[in-house]
């Protein structure tokens, strides 16, 4: 069996598409070649994973996409549309984001002192 797909140009497709190896150029030819693609593009919920997730950075880069979120809604809402992720994204990074960060790290070392 060989779905390779020639010319097929991965870097242009979307992320959702890269889930099928035919279409990002990958030849699978034997029932193993298959499995190991198939385990590459599926990874398990593993322990790694579980401490990605529970990592410091992950959980800013949470904090600060919901208050990106955030204030998208606030001005979609006075704009009367959508204004769209990317354009709250840079609004907010240039207007909000260091005083965001500033107070966020007063509150962490805050907190921590206050447990000691």
């Amino acid at each position: 069996m060989n779905t390779e797909i020639p010319g097929a140009n991965f870097l242009h497709l979307p992320i959702e598409a890269c889930r099928n190896p035919a279409q990002i150029g990958i030849k699978i030819d034997t029932p193993d070649s298959l499995n190991m693609v198939v385990n590459a593009m599926n990874p398990p919920a593993t322990e790694m994973n579980d401490l990605v997730k529970n990592s410091v950075l992950y959980k800013e880069f949470l904090a600060e996409r919901d208050e990106i979120l955030r204030h998208k809604w606030i001005e979609s809402e006075k704009r009367g549309h959508d204004i769209g992720f990317e354009k709250a994204l840079l609004d907010w990074i240039i207007k909000y984001r260091s005083a965001w960060r500033s107070e966020r790290a007063k509150a962490l070392r805050d907190q921590s002192t206050t447990k000691e």
